[in-house]
């Protein structure tokens, strides 16, 4: 029987996502044209992997089981929402003004303490998070040292005046 109360190794990392889309045009409209991700392999109509750099692959999308499909009603099981972390409140701040410029409505923006999330869906109405997390120093401590994570308000005026043009 496994070790269960051994964690998994602090390394450990998620590498990818891969969603079910209904349109792959209208998915990379959103995902390369807006986000800015780039295209790192095509499968005709029906997938293509994107990256943001030279990974291989950081998103994945596909209409395997999905072309022309409908997004699942509220109050079924799935995924809640794919967070993809950027490296600074500035590139943090340039996604924001991509959103915003792409007429896209956020449905929340916060500040959890230890990072700043933007909430917004794709065009098949998969929840996304754009979010960079604060230097761990800066992390909000409980009195035993433990993370205490909050959720107010996020300024996005203040965010969006973090951009290097």
């Amino acid at each position: 029987m496994p070790d269960q109360t051994r964690p998994i190794p602090a390394g450990t990392r998620i590498g990818h996502v891969h969603l079910k889309v209904a349109d792959l045009e209208r998915a990379l409209g959103f995902y390369r044209d807006v986000l800015g991700f780039q295209v790192k392999a095509r499968y005709g109509d029906q997938a293509v992997f994107i990256a943001a750099g030279d990974y291989h692959h950081h998103i994945g999308l596909n209409t395997w089981e999905s072309k022309g499909g409908q997004p699942p009603a509220p109050g079924t099981t799935g995924l809640f929402h794919t967070a993809i972390l950027y490296p600074t409140r500035a590139a943090l701040a340039d996604a924001l003004h991509r959103v915003l410029s792409a007429g896209i409505q956020l449905d929340g923006a916060s500040d959890h303490g230890v990072s700043e999330a933007l909430y917004l869906r794709d065009p098949d109405q998969n929840g996304v998070e754009l979010y960079w997390d604060r230097p761990e120093a800066d992390w909000p401590r409980d009195g035993n040292g433990g993370i205490a994570m909050f959720t107010k308000r996020l300024d996005v005026e203040d965010l969006l005046k973090q951009r290097v043009s």
